[in-house]
This record gives structure tokens, sequence and C-alpha cells, in this order.
């Protein structure tokens, strides 16, 4: 398996809208051997699915925790991914930028695993100069 894409949250969960996006479902299915996720793009799943009250909904978003946990490789937030992630932040900082704590932790992944990040919210990671980032919802 060559990894490419960290998908961030809003790329993984896109397959549970009823109108979900095509560009994204489209490129989940092209790419589907080449994607991983970090740890907190699954907690951020996690905390969704103990959220949503008892449902057909819950149901379904746990179903598709079960297909995640098995199909797609978790990186973790390592000591390399914590040292890139320190560093960005201080020199963040000192411009006067604070960007989110889950964003950036899931920036350093991407970063540290010579992954591209994958997200809707290109903004959140604007900041991180040598990240790469694509958004699959305008391709």
């Amino acid at each position: 398996m060559n990894l490419i894409y960290l998908l961030d949250t809003n790329i993984i969960s896109e397959p549970l809208k009823i109108d979900a996006n095509f560009n994204v479902i489209s490129k989940l299915l092209t790419h589907q051997n080449e994607c991983a996720i970090a740890t907190l793009v699954l907690y951020e799943i996690l905390r969704g699915y103990h959220k949503t009250p008892v449902s057909k909904k819950r149901t379904l978003i746990w179903q598709h925790i079960q297909n995640i946990v098995t199909n797609v490789p978790i990186l973790p937030y390592d000591q390399k991914a914590a040292t890139w992630h320190a560093e960005q932040q201080v020199k963040l900082a000192t411009e006067g930028k604070t960007p989110a704590l889950i964003d950036s932790q899931i920036a350093a992944i991407a970063k540290t695993n010579e992954l591209i990040l994958v997200t809707r919210n290109t903004k959140d990671f604007n900041n991180f100069k040598e990240l790469l980032v694509e958004n699959w919802f305008d391709r």
C-alpha cells in the first residue's frame, strides 16, 4: 500500500451525507488504497457518534466507523509529529497566528508522513507553508 493522502474529518465523513459531494465520493473510490486518517480524525468521528442520539443515523455512523477502522490505516500523533508541531506552533505564534490544536496536529501527521492533507477547510491549514493540501470538493 502506497499512502498518498491523509483525509480530514470532513472528507472521511462525506459518504454519510444524503447529498454527498460527487467529487469527494469519486476521489475516495479512486484513491481508496492510498488514503489514511489520523487518530485525531477517528476521535472527531467517534465524538460525533457519541453526541448523536440513538437513531438510524447513529447506527449508520457506527457502521461507517467500523468500516474505516477495518479498511483505512490510522496514523498516530507520534514523536516526529509532536516535534514538527511544536516548531510550527512557536513559529506561527511569533507571527500572531494560532491554528486550532487538532487541525495543527492533523497537519503535523500529514507533513511528517509526507502525505497530502485532503480537506474542505483549506484555509484552516494555509499557515503551514510546507504542507501540501487538496480540496476534493472543488475537483
